[in-house]
C-alpha cells in the first residue's frame, strides 16, 4: 500500500517479528501537545506535552510494541534526528523532542524493539518507503475483544479528513481491551453470538495509542484540545475505550501551513471522524 502523505509530513514502519514501530517525522516547527486517558500508559516526554510546559514543538512521534521495554525505539530516532540537526536549539546543540507511546505485545517476553529498530522505521519514513496498515509496524502483535476473552484482530490505520481549508489525519495502533465498533455501535468481530463481556484475560496486555496531525496553524494549548477530541474518536470506535487496563494516548501535532481562519472547533470536528476511520481501518485491513 502506498504511503500516505500525512500532510507534509512522513511515517515509516520497522516490522518484527511479532512486534513493530511505527515513527511519524513532522516537518521542522510542529506545535504538539497530548493526552493520556488509559490506566495503564507506557509514555515517553508526555510531561513535556502539558500546554504549561515551555517548549512547544515536537520533532517526532515513535509508536512501538514491547511495552515499556519498547520505549528504547524512541532512542535510535532521537540520535538519527541529532545528526540531522535537528531540535530543540540550546547552548550545547539541538535537543530533538521525540516523544514515545507503546502498547503491549509478545516481545516483552521475547525480545522488544530498540534503538535500532526506531532508526530503521524513521528511514523507512524518510525514504518514503510504502506505509501500509494492518499488522503491521507498532500493530504487528496487537489485537482486541480481551474483555469478552477473544483474540480479535488489531493493527495498524490511517485516515484523512479535509474540510474548510484544514486537513486532518489520524493514525492509531489499536491494542484495545474493548471491541471495535461498526458504523451501527455493534462489535465487528464476534457480534452478539460472541462470548459476553467477562473481563476475561491479564487487563493490562491492551492499549490504543494514535497521533491526530493537522495543517492548521494551532497553538499547544490548541493541539491538547485536539488531542482530547482524538480519544473522542476512540470512545467512539472502541468499546469499552480508556479503562485501567489500557493506556489510551494520543499526541496532537499542528504544521501551521493554514492560516488561523480556521476554526479550531471545525479541525476537532473532522479529526473524530478521522480517527474513527483510522480505528476500523486497522482491524479490517490485511496484508
Amino acid at each position: 500500500m502506498t504511503r500516505p502523505q500525512l500532510l507534509s509530513a512522513w511515517a515509516g514502519h520497522w516490522t518484527g517479528s511479532g512486534t513493530g514501530v511505527t515513527v511519524v517525522l513532522p516537518p521542522p516547527g510542529t506545535v504538539g501537545s497530548g493526552e493520556v486517558r488509559g490506566g495503564a500508559p507506557a509514555t515517553r516526554e508526555f510531561a513535556l506535552l502539558d500546554p504549561t510546559r515551555l517548549v512547544d514543538r515536537v520533532d517526532a512521534v515513535v509508536l512501538s510494541g514491547g511495552s515499556a521495554f519498547g520505549l528504547s525505539a524512541a532512542d535510535g530516532v532521537m540520535g538519527l534526528l541529532r545528526e540531522r540537526g535537528q531540535g530543540f536549539p540550546t547552548p550545547a546543540g539541538p535537543v530533538p523532542i521525540v516523544v514515545g507511546m507503546s502498547v503491549f505485545d509478545s516481545s516483552v517476553r521475547s525480545g522488544p524493539p530498540g534503538a535500532d529498530d526506531g532508526r530503521s522505521a524513521a528511514h523507512a519514513a524518510l525514504a518514503g518507503d510504502p506505509f501500509g496498515m494492518g499488522p503491521v509496524g507498532a500493530g504487528t502483535g496487537t489485537g482486541t475483544g480481551a474483555w469478552r476473552g477473544r483474540r480479535d484482530p488489531g493493527g495498524v490505520g490511517w485516515a484523512t479528513r479535509t474540510m474548510g481549508g484544514a486537513e486532518v489525519a489520524a493514525l492509531v495502533v489499536v491494542n484495545a481491551w474493548g471491541d471495535v465498533l461498526d458504523e451501527s455501535g455493534r462489535p465487528l468481530f464476534g457480534g452478539a453470538e460472541g462470548p459476553a463481556p467477562s473481563g476475561a484475560g491479564f487487563g493490562m496486555q491492551n492499549t490504543t495509542v494514535g497521533v491526530v496531525l493537522t495543517n492548521a496553524r494551532l497553538s499547544k494549548a490548541d493541539c491538547f484540545l485536539l488531542a482530547q477530541s482524538g480519544h473522542a474518536g476512540f470512545a467512539r470506535a472502541i468499546h469499552p475505550a480508556h479503562s485501567r487496563f489500557d493506556g489510551d494516548a494520543v499526541v496532537a501535532l499542528a504544521t501551521g501551513e493554514v492560516g488561523t481562519d480556521v476554526s479550531l472547533e471545525l479541525v476537532r470536528a473532522i479529526a473524530v471522524d478521522a480517527m474513527i476511520a483510522a480505528v476500523r481501518a486497522a482491524v479490517t485491513t490485511h496484508p
